[in-house]
């Protein structure tokens, strides 16, 4: 049975039945914008504004496009790879002859960046409906490539960020290194700069700790329970050795608590 588009598509959250599915070709000019085109030295910043900018011509264009766009660049006369996904956020702009909408690049499919290349039936067509494109047949999906750990005191990660640290085998190297380690950790919501200081000591990892979180976004915590976690960015702030003494590794939670007054003016309750 050949695998298609659309269980991948599903198996990311997203409904193919509420995305638009683009594929680039690398031309000089674009045919309906006469804009430059894009080449294969293009940048991820140059794809996205190319992306971003469509023609007013209804037969052309969507009048009004859904809300995440799933990007492939042309590979070959009938395959397409995953460029990345992006969320539209609306037009900014309409002359009558160019649109330009405000895109973003999204973490669905995150992991799927420049690994997935499906075959693209309708080679003279550039844009489908995700409906359309979920019968396509996946062609390959080819080895992530490792990322180096960047150190214990370089990490910082948003919510879903920590969720692909602790699914993708991109990460293994990461996944080693939370798991070698105890420590105090910080979270802080981005939304309003609250924070939350917490600890991982002898009983469970900093990987162990950080699953939890990935998981449902409070780790059991109380006082995290009702603050969305889309808005977390985790750090830390000390690492220990997993034989360290729970009173030091305590010690140190109570430290930073302190030094950032976290109990009144954050998110820790005691």
């Amino acid at each position: 049975m050949t695998l298609t588009l659309g269980p991948v598509l599903h198996s990311a959250g997203v409904d193919p039945g509420e995305v638009l599915v683009i594929r680039h070709a690398y031309v000089r000019e674009h045919e309906d914008t006469g804009l430059p085109g894009l080449h294969a030295d293009s940048t991820d910043d140059e794809i996205l504004e190319y992306t971003g900018q469509q023609s007013a011509k209804p037969r052309t264009f969507p009048i009004v496009p859904p809300r995440i766009w799933v990007v492939f660049v042309r590979e070959g006369g009938d395959r397409a790879r995953l460029w990345s996904v992006v969320e539209n956020r609306g037009e900014t702009s309409n002359d009558g002859r160019l649109r330009t909408f405000d895109l973003a690049v999204s973490e669905q499919m995150a992991d799927l960046r420049n690994r997935l290349v499906i075959g693209w039936r309708s080679p003279r067509t550039w844009r489908i409906n995700g409906s359309t494109a979920a019968g396509y047949p996946v062609m390959e999906i080819a080895d992530a490539q490792p990322i180096p750990f960047p150190g214990f005191d370089k990490l910082v990660l948003n919510h879903a960020q920590l969720q692909a640290v602790m699914r993708e085998h991109r990460y293994a190297s990461w996944r080693t290194a939370l798991a070698s380690v105890a420590g105090v950790y910080l979270i802080t919501d981005t939304r309003d700069g609250r924070q939350y200081v917490g600890k991982a000591d002898g009983v469970e990892s900093i990987r162990q700790r950080w699953s939890a979180y990935a998981a449902n976004g409070h780790g059991g915590n109380i006082e995290l329970r009702n603050v969305d976690a889309t808005s977390f960015r985790f750090s830390l702030l000390r690492v220990f050795d997993p034989a360290t003494p729970t009173r030091e590794i305590d010690a140190a939670e109570s430290h930073f608590k302190l030094a950032l007054d976290t109990r009144r003016h954050g998110l820790n309750g005691n």
